[in-house]
């Protein structure tokens, strides 16, 4: 009986290990097409009917109001975390949809785009990640195109961390307002995250015009990045897009 105690005791004292990490990536057998068979926390990946990106084309005039930004954003941190490079933000920008306030969260990129504009990729696409009160998402996609050097991203790349999964504080203010164009209109749609776990109830604006970001930019994502983290395009199912 005391031997039985012991044993127990010694169990009870076992640390308790957390379930481990599902790997994901954009390659092999962790690739996109697999998402939904990796997990039970990603079978929406593979089941949802709502899922995001799409290519935005047979748009209906919905006559959306202007959007409406407060740009009063620092940036704290950024890391590459081998999905993405990312942002975490600070005294966060916000914007009203639906008669709630949605406030700037982190921000990050995706080499090529993710979305098409009516059959159109973009060498970058950047995610406005923001959330409402209730942790509800909506996200604010912009894409950049090869052009004019984008002097916003100056202190973004200049910062980019040179091991995955370092993160480095944001040393440089950044002038969020600039990776926005001057004529925001934008097209809606309800959507999903683009990476693992894929959850649905997304409000998605995709901004209709480009910026611009120099070759030399591009490649230094491109770089940072090592492989493209774009996740293919996804069925409507009968969804609509609004302008």
């Amino acid at each position: 009986m005391k031997r039985f105690a012991l044993l127990l005791a010694c169990l009870t004292a076992l640390p308790v290990w957390a379930k481990p990490a599902i790997h994901w990536s954009y390659e092999g057998q962790g690739s996109p097409e697999h998402w939904g068979e990796l997990g039970d926390e990603f079978q929406i990946c593979k089941k949802g009917q709502y899922q995001s990106p799409i290519d935005i084309n047979q748009v209906i005039d919905g006559k959306l109001p202007p959007l409406g930004m407060n740009f009063h954003t620092d940036t704290q941190t950024i890391v590459n975390n081998g999905h993405t490079v990312q942002v975490t933000v600070k005294d966060s920008d916000d914007f009203r949809l639906d008669n709630d306030v949605f406030v700037l969260k982190q921000f990050h990129f995706h080499a090529p785009s993710e979305n098409h504009l009516f059959g159109k990729a973009f060498p970058l696409e950047a995610h406005f990640v923001h959330a409402n009160k209730k942790g509800e998402l909506a996200v604010l996609a912009v894409m950049f195109e090869v052009g004019a050097e984008n002097s916003a991203l100056k202190p973004l790349l200049a910062a980019l961390p040179s091991e995955v999964d370092r993160v480095e504080v944001m040393k440089q203010r950044m002038d969020l307002a600039a990776l926005f164009p001057a004529v925001k209109h934008y097209y809606r749609f309800s959507g999903s995250l683009t990476t693992p776990p894929c959850t649905e109830g997304v409000r998605w604006l995709i901004l209709k015009q480009p910026v611009t970001l120099s070759a030399a930019q591009l490649a230094k994502f491109e770089h940072a990045l090592k492989h493209a983290n774009n996740r293919p395009l996804q069925p409507l199912n009968g969804r609509i897009i609004v302008e």
